[in-house]
């Protein structure tokens, strides 16, 4: 299972920081946690929303694996 982190507003949204989620891919991933929880579907498809996985940020999708660490990284502000 895949090690699943949520940041910032992400976090406060879902009620929890992280979960271990069973998911062959980042797309399959982001579907299952959007359909379990509506509110969190919109937040995680808000604009400026980023995936890290393994630690560097990804465009696109990912194979995951039983030992992959995926983050989802609220928008950025600040200077």
């Amino acid at each position: 299972m895949a090690r699943v982190l949520l940041f910032g507003r992400l976090a406060d949204v879902a009620g929890w920081r992280e979960r271990q989620v069973e998911a062959p891919s980042i797309s399959a991933l982001r579907a299952l946690l959007s359909g379990e929880d509506d509110a969190l579907a919109q937040a995680l498809g808000g604009p400026g929303v980023q995936v890290a996985l393994d630690q560097a940020i990804l465009r696109g999708d990912a194979a995951l694996s039983a030992r992959s660490e995926v983050a989802f990284l609220p928008p950025m502000s600040g200077g």
